[in-house]
């Protein structure tokens, strides 16, 4: 996207110290590395109220069971109100990937700034991406602490570090859980009330670092709520390979949204039409589907017009489909007519691709939209404002921690992967945890309806889970009205503690 506004709107609110490079603590040699600690103090308005604060980028030193071996360096950015006060709560924060950075949630959703892109599914065109203040950050009722995980950001495994030790869901979780521990002792922070939250992936690693926390050791970090922000638990719902009926059915309702956002079913509004294809998946589309052959031609019949009328797809391509339509191609043949695809992370996005008869999309537009001013504004931020000095680049979504990554829990096997249970176990142990839970109904990445049948498994208190919609996609906050109202439904669980 084009603006006019400069990046210097980075300094609207500072407040200046007397000498920024004064400020900063005195370095602490740990090994061989000398961890880099800035801070700044600033002041700013959310949520209505001024808030003073410090906003502090540090490097986290991770070592060796042994203690004899730095193995991992992880930045943390932390913005903590001013004067300090231990009984507001702290919220940890993480994005996903496994690879992406903090830069989405931090620069898009609840930091202090927060760059300008379009919310209307329009691409983010070029620099200069303006920063602004963001009134919609939750500082006003909790201290935020962002995590960047070994391998995003500007985390890094330090040389002859074995990436096993690090790459891997419960590897993951315990070197997060390691660096909470660490930011709670030096914050003195430990019987403050605490949120740990993520968005994609981190919401899977929410649910392990949870474990690591709360059931890992007999040293427990007790938690007050987890934070769930497009959110995938169980695997089996993102894996359409064959004879997994369950991917079909827990996706068809984000078809149906959809749909209707482009104009090719007709209903009131997004929500009666996901109430209605939310139905049809669980019962007669789910019960087609598990008949497999000995399904009787008039039901598939029937089920094929019904998925017709929800979808926009014509009865013949479902037929030719086997009713199993997997998300890449419904990304281009929603809109082939048109000569458009739809993004993945968002549907409201279209692009074109090279041609227009191809069975899945060349790319997506939702994420090749936003992806650059994201990472122009997080370099911006932490460099230029908070004086964060370093050659390394800044991994918006890194590809080496993906690349050997452990999914099997230490369990040697392959297997769905469901980390649902964690939270279950989580809350059933600690009567005071509480579940938020964030969908947008144009997120095929993490599809609001596996999210909601993830939760409702035996083992998790319905009673301390709430879900809360928005009409936009995976990162529901690039979306104007959907920021303030993510911001205004988090302000209120927060305060409900």
């Amino acid at each position: 996207m084009k603006f006019p506004v400069a990046l210097a709107a980075l300094t609207l609110t500072a407040v200046p110290s007397a000498s920024f490079a004064q400020e900063q603590p005195k370095a602490e040699t740990v090994g061989e590395i000398i961890p880099q600690v800035k801070s700044r103090d600033l002041i700013g308005t959310f949520g209505g109220k001024r808030v003073s604060y410090t906003a502090t980028v540090k490097e986290n030193v991770l070592f060796s069971e042994d203690e004899t071996k730095a193995e991992a360096v992880i930045v943390t950015t932390s913005y903590v109100a001013t004067p300090r006060d231990t009984s507001r709560p702290v919220f940890f924060l993480f994005n996903g990937g496994p690879g992406s950075g903090s830069v989405w949630l931090q620069m898009g959703a609840f930091g202090p700034k927060r760059v300008a892109i379009p919310g209307d599914a329009r691409d983010d065109g070029a620099p200069p991406y303006p920063i602004l203040d963001n009134p919609d950050s939750l500082l006003d009722v909790a201290d935020l602490v962002f995590i960047d995980p070994p391998g995003t950001g500007f985390s890094y495994l330090t040389e002859g570090t074995d990436p096993k030790k690090y790459y891997g869901i419960s590897q993951d979780a315990r070197a997060v859980a390691d660096v909470i521990r660490l930011w709670l002792n030096e914050n003195g922070r430990w019987n403050s009330p605490k949120y740990l939250g993520g968005e994609s992936y981190g919401t899977t690693r929410t649910a392990a670092v949870v474990n690591e926390l709360e059931a890992g050791t007999f040293n427990d970090v007790g938690l007050n709520g987890l934070v769930l922000i497009s959110t995938i638990l169980d695997f089996a719902g993102r894996e359409p390979t064959p004879g997994n009926e369950l991917a079909y059915v827990v996706t068809l309702p984000n078809m149906a949204a959809a749909a209707y956002y482009h104009g090719k079913v007709q209903a009131p509004s997004v929500e009666a039409i996901v109430e209605e294809a939310r139905r049809f998946a669980i019962g007669p589309y789910a019960s087609a589907l598990l008949k497999g052959q000995d399904l009787p031609a008039a039901e598939r019949a029937a089920v094929r017009a019904e998925m017709a009328r929800l979808t926009g797809l014509s009865e013949t391509y479902l037929d030719q489909a086997e009713l199993r339509v997997t998300d890449q191609r419904f990304y281009k043949e929603l809109l082939r007519d048109r000569g458009l695809t739809i993004g993945r992370l968002d549907a409201r996005y279209t692009g074109r691709d090279f041609d227009s008869a191809g069975e899945t999309p060349d790319n997506d537009p939702s994420f090749y939209g936003i992806d650059a001013g994201y990472t122009a504004a997080i370099n911006s931020w932490l460099r230029e404002t908070l004086g964060f000095e370093t050659r390394r680049e800044y991994q918006s979504i890194g590809f080496e921690p993906g690349r050997n990554w452990d999914w099997t829990l230490g369990q040697g096997r392959g297997a769905y992967l469901n980390v649902a249970p964690y939270i279950g176990k989580a809350m059933r142990e600690n009567s005071g945890l509480r579940t938020f839970v964030a969908q947008g109904y144009y997120d095929f990445a993490t599809p609001f309806f596996g999210a909601e049948y993830s939760l409702n498994r035996v083992g998790i208190p319905q009673d301390r889970v709430e879900f809360h919609y928005y009409d936009a996609g995976h990162m529901m906050y690039v979306r104007e009205e959907d920021r303030a109202k993510l911001s205004r439904d988090l302000r209120a669980f927060i305060r409900a503690r």
